[in-house]
């Protein structure tokens, strides 16, 4: 019975980023980034339970592959679809409204890629190349859920979302060395970049949910993830080392 253990924790994945598309397909981007969220956390331990189960197989690692492609591609390119749809376009481009919002699939094209790349590339056991297709679900996620109310109506909100999908596509496949969460030992010493981040990333959690509380904007509890994304690959790309 372990060895379908991992396997099943990966199709509860699976599943999770089913109901996030339907979700962001509804215009319910709240609860898609929510089961995206939960979709990343049973990503965490079907990995981690093959390595403690010693169960590990080839179909385990297509199918978890498979898995995040859904949960982090095709989800978040969905929350962006029917963004897209819905906010306001410079008068000069309302007329591509119809078709625009399927560039938002991009996202899940490149996710696919990086993926594919992750899977043959032998040097990203300690770190990554390129942006995790996790990390690029909860920018977008919680970018669109934290700020979409206050930028929906402003016309350059649609632009950006454009050179958005670009540039975070690129990123995902781009040869930029990123660090991982992973500690060889937990010492400070060598370790100073890590600890540094993650005590960044509860102080910008912690602050965004206080703004939230204060403001009265429940959504705005969750765009923390999206602050702790981009500032997450600007000291990759700060501190990169050859990988």
């Amino acid at each position: 019975m372990k060895r379908h253990i991992p396997n099943t924790i990966t199709c509860c994945n699976l599943v999770c980023g089913c109901i996030a598309t339907t979700y962001a397909i509804c215009g319910d981007a709240k609860m898609a980034l929510l089961f995206v969220i939960l979709g990343a956390v049973f990503d965490f331990f079907d990995g981690m339970s093959a390595r403690l189960l010693h169960v590990s197989s080839e179909i385990g690692k297509e199918l978890d592959s498979l898995a995040d492609d859904v949960t982090f591609g095709v989800a978040p390119a969905s929350i962006i679809f029917y963004e897209l749809k819905v906010v306001d376009y410079p008068s000069f481009m309302e007329i591509a409204r119809p078709v625009l919002p399927y560039v938002a699939f991009v996202v899940a094209a490149f996710s696919a890629l990086r993926l594919a790349k992750f899977n043959l590339d032998t040097r990203q056991t300690t770190s990554f190349i390129g942006l995790p297709t996790p990390a690029n679900a909860l920018f977008w996620g919680s970018l669109i859920v934290g700020f979409g109310a206050q930028l929906e109506t402003t016309t350059w909100f649609m632009p950006m979302i454009i050179v958005g999908i670009v540039l975070s596509s690129w990123i995902l496949v781009a040869e930029i060395p990123m660090f991982a969460l992973k500690f060889k030992q937990w010492g400070f010493a060598g370790n100073e970049i890590k600890y540094c981040f993650i005590a960044f990333s509860a102080v910008a959690l912690v602050a965004t949910i206080a703004a939230g509380l204060v403001t009265g904007n429940a959504n705005l509890c969750y765009s923390g993830f999206s602050i702790i994304i981009v500032a997450y690959v600007l000291v990759s790309i700060l501190t990169q080392k050859k990988a």
